[in-house]
């Protein structure tokens, strides 16, 4: 539940050095070695579907999604999404989420994927890819690897390596 006055806006260009701080606070040097990074790091994420969350002028959290392919299929990478410590608990990571998940099917996305934990992000619908099913470029806790669709079934027969690939033509 929101007990504070969030606000969740389109991330801009202008908001990316704080993001930047905020993922070097909460995440440090270790997030270059993730191969979720890895992968974000050869796509530029989408600004029309990441997402600042302010309290005031204060960012306190964001969350961002990239496009993807997973074999021959697109889809979204969630992630990273970060809250700043003092602002946890406080609905600030859901609120962000959902705006983003309710974005991507409004732009007529079928899949979001992530690596994180089963039991935080399973509330959103996020359910365990079968192991070998999606392959990532890089070592991940198979039991890690998520799946959301925002349509149902849109995951059935869907497999192959994650890959930063799709044009901005191509939505």
């Amino acid at each position: 539940m929101i007990d504070i006055s969030l606000t969740v806006l389109p991330e801009t260009q202008a908001d990316a050095p704080a993001i930047e701080r905020l993922h070097e606070r909460t995440f440090g040097p270790g997030r270059y070695a993730k191969a979720a990074y890895r992968l974000r790091e050869k796509v530029a994420h989408r600004l029309n579907m990441s997402f600042t969350a302010r309290i005031g002028t204060l960012l306190v959290g964001s969350i961002r999604l990239s496009p993807v392919r997973i074999g021959e299929t697109k889809a979204l990478l969630l992630g990273p999404l970060t809250v700043e410590p003092a602002f946890r608990e406080r609905g600030v990571g859901q609120a962000l989420i959902e705006r983003a998940l309710n974005e991507a099917r409004t732009k007529g996305h079928k899949l979001v994927i992530l690596v994180g934990d089963e039991p935080y992000y399973g509330k959103f619908g996020f359910k365990p890819i079968l192991p070998g099913q999606a392959i990532m470029p890089g070592p991940v806790d198979p039991a890690r690897l998520l799946v959301a669709e925002l349509i149902a079934s849109a995951f059935e027969g869907v497999s192959g390596p994650l890959r930063p690939e799709w044009d901005d033509r191509e939505g």
